[in-house]
């Protein structure tokens, strides 16, 4: 029987990368927090400190590397500290971190991290990096802090990835696909709603994959069944590939109010021959016409996409064929990296790798595309009424509250800027008329006595 933890300590948790990584972050300090320790924002003052790591591209690892550095220094003047390393560089990289780092008292891999307090209660041999596959997989029963706000979290359905796309080592990383039951997300939702929460952000690899490693498709299943949560407001859906996408889905978002009209669509390129070599399973007319019966079956929908520039063998012509596919698409939000040559990946080892320079210049290039599109977009709503959710005051002007349309997603797109908004509450949903569209952002006045 383990003794029982008598000193209340501190805690530091620096997440790294993406939502997916952030909700296994709140898993960790909501298992540190039943077991009796608490956060501090000043990793000086922390007993422990812990880095869950990105190691999906080199400006993430690199990242990832200068923060454990800079955390490092801290057990100079604070020896006693236990500095631990979680998440996909310690997956990936087990043998050469714990050379390369010395500081690190252990390192965890992306199936050992709803384990850390017992790992910190009684840690292993310096050094030690346990990261054995062992296909887990969290679910609604463990303990989580929800970070992102009181009344918005990301709720992740799935874990792993079915996809080969010859630039990514997520599969590698994280593993085969493992859906959650739809009672569990139910179960998760259902109570993160009686805490506050009335915004979810579903969250996978490829969320229209759930079930499919069960040989189902459930997603519809599940959107119905987070539908019938009372208290539930808005249902976001974030990183859906594009073949995945039925009519039966469409259908229900159209016909659903609180399943909101934004959908998160990679397409990563538009020129065929990049798409092959990508391993990418649509051609360029094929993801056309997904994305024209999406807009035509969800006329208010909003489309985020994300694409890759200098790709192995990318010519001038296919970047060209890339950027008028932005033109032509007209998504109303978009993020843009340049590819990054990644050992263990089949795309890694191809030839005709494209020089930085040119990478950085196409993506300026095709940012430059997208933020005319994006505030032609925007200026379309001026003069109209819709609904925004209060996510609290503007940092810079306390006067002035923050909020997002339905068609904004937490941390990536745009915010909706509010005058006159004194009597409102963070958290309540309420009618905002937008006075003024920038490149990415509105103004707006709310709709007082509505």
């Amino acid at each position: 029987m383990k003794p029982a933890r008598t000193l209340q300590k501190k805690v530091h948790l620096v997440s790294l990368g993406c939502a997916r990584n952030l909700v296994d972050s709140e898993v960790m300090l909501g298992s540190l927090f039943k077991n009796g320790w608490k956060h501090t924002a000043e990793p000086g003052s922390a007993d422990a400190v812990i880095i869950n790591t990105c190691g999906f591209i080199q400006s993430a690892k690199e990242e990832s590397i200068d923060t454990i550095l800079s955390m490092a220094e801290l057990k100079k003047t604070k020896p006693d500290m236990k500095l631990v390393v979680t998440g996909c560089l310690s997956q990936r990289y087990k043998k050469q971190l714990a050379t390369g780092l010395p500081e690190v008292d252990f390192f965890l891999g992306t199936d050992q991290f709803t384990d850390i307090d017992t790992y910190l209660f009684s840690p292993p041999e310096k050094g030690t990096v346990i990261a054995k596959r062992t296909h887990a997989l969290y679910n609604e029963e463990l303990a989580r802090v929800n970070t992102l706000s009181p009344f918005s979290a990301y709720v992740k359905v799935a874990e792993g990835c079915q996809h080969n796309c010859s630039f990514c080592i997520i599969p590698a990383i994280r593993g085969r696909l493992r859906s959650r039951t739809i009672s569990s997300v139910v179960k998760e939702v259902t109570d993160l709603v009686n805490q506050g929460v009335k915004e979810v952000v579903l969250i996978a690899q490829d969320l229209a994959a759930f079930g499919r490693d069960r040989d189902k498709d459930e997603l519809v299943e599940l959107l119905k069944a987070l539908a019938a949560v009372d208290g539930l407001q808005w249902i976001r859906q974030l990183y859906m590939y594009p073949e995945n996408i039925s009519d039966e889905l469409l259908d229900l978002m159209a016909g659903e109010q609180k399943i909101v009209k934004y959908l998160d669509v990679p397409v990563q390129h538009a020129s065929d021959k990049i798409l092959k070599k990508m391993n990418r399973i649509l051609s360029r007319e094929e993801m056309t016409n997904v994305f024209r019966r999406v807009r035509q079956k969800v006329p208010e929908i909003a489309i985020r996409t994300t694409i890759m520039v200098g790709f192995p063998g990318e010519s001038d012509e296919d970047f060209a064929l890339l950027r008028d596919f932005v033109k032509e698409m007209r998504f109303e939000h978009l993020g843009c990296f340049s590819y990054s040559q990644e050992e263990g990946t089949v795309a890694g080892r191809m030839q005709e790798q494209v020089p930085d320079e040119i990478k950085e210049a196409r993506l300026a290039e095709i940012m430059e595309v997208q933020q005319k599109i994006s505030r032609e977009k925007l200026q379309t709503h001026v003069g109209k009424t819709y609904p925004v959710l209060i996510t609290g005051t503007d940092p810079e002007n306390e006067a002035r509250l923050l909020g997002r349309l339905a068609t904004q997603a937490p941390d990536v797109d745009g915010l909706v800027y509010i005058e006159d908004g004194d009597a409102l509450i963070s958290g309540d949903v309420v009618p905002v008329r937008i006075t003024e569209a920038f490149e990415y952002d509105l103004k707006g006045q709310a709709r007082k006595g509505v």
